[in-house]
């Protein structure tokens, strides 16, 4: 190989990089959006909160669906990643089960919005489940299983169960205002610690 196609190999990774950030960019923009305003939000919103053109969204996702598909993705990815990321940043274990469980939280306002666009599409919609459960399941038993072992939670709760709990209390959050499902949250993750010994 000679070195004019090195550079080209570095400057096509290079590219997918930024093509990559970019779409990052995009995802984590809708996201906010969609927390704030609902699945339904106006696309400009979108772009001006990721500061692009609306082009550029419907260039990279050409329709609501693949956007929303597309943060859903993007939101479970992030959260798979932040447990262990939490785990070993945060002073306790219990500590990092109730940021994780934050972040769980605002995607799962960001999710509620998901069943009304792909109603006509009940598989798409199932795969979408088994992708959330295949990776967040494992992530916030590890997190459960370090906060039992340190000491600082009762043992006789499974992830599904907590994640269900916690799906449940969102239940509603985007369309009223004056319920703080957040706060209720915070109560259940509290309710799981052990009394001091």
């Amino acid at each position: 190989m000679n070195d004019s196609d090195g550079g080209a190999g570095r400057a096509a990774r290079s590219k997918r990089a930024d093509a990559r950030r970019n779409e990052e960019t995009l995802l984590d923009a809708a996201a906010a959006v969609f927390v704030a305003s609902g699945v339904e939000a106006p696309v400009r919103d979108i772009a001006a909160k990721a500061g692009v053109g609306v082009g550029t969204i419907y260039r990279h996702f050409p329709t609501r669906a693949d956007l929303i598909i597309a943060v859903y993705r993007h939101q479970v990815e992030a959260c798979a990643e932040a447990g262990p990321a939490l785990l070993a940043s945060s002073a306790t274990p219990h500590a990092a089960l109730g940021q994780w469980i934050n972040l769980f939280v605002d995607f799962l306002v960001t999710k509620h919005g998901l069943a009304a666009v792909l109603q006509s599409d009940n598989a798409g919609f199932e795969t979408l489940h088994a992708y959330f459960l295949d990776r967040l399941v494992p992530v916030c038993t590890q997190l459960l299983d370090a906060a039992v072992d340190s000491g600082e939670i009762r043992s006789d709760v499974e992830a599904i169960q907590l994640m269900r709990g916690v799906g449940n209390l969102c239940i509603g959050a985007e369309h009223n205002p004056h319920y703080d499902a957040r706060r209720l949250v915070e109560l259940l993750i509290a309710g799981l610690r052990l009394p001091p010994g």
